[in-house]
This record gives C-alpha cells, structure tokens and sequence, in this order.
C-alpha cells in the first residue's frame, strides 16, 4: 500500500500528514475528526478537499 506524507512549517510548529488508501476515515491525533473539530464549518474544512479530488 503506497503511503503519501508531506511536512509543513511555519516558524517552530510542525504539521505531518499522511495519506493512503483506505476507508475514508480521517483522524488528528489518534480521534475522529468530527470529535477533534466539534464546529461543523472545521469538519468540512477539513473533508472537502477530500471531495474535490474523489
């Protein structure tokens, strides 16, 4: 299974990511996205990328 990561920075923080195939489940840190961003309009930040792609 091919894995997809990226890093980004902006002054001392750190973002990770990874992506690869799956069943579309998103996490943050080890939760379900909709538990770590309880404010719908940052759930579909997060997941419509996402949609635009398939």
């Amino acid at each position: 299974m091919e894995m997809i990561n990226a890093i980004g920075r902006r002054k001392t923080a750190v973002a990770r990511v990874y992506l690869m195939k799956g069943e579309g489940k998103v996490t943050v840190n080890g939760k379900d996205y909709r538990e770590y961003f309880p404010h719908v309009h940052v759930q579909h930040n997060v997941v419509d990328p996402f949609a635009v792609v398939g």
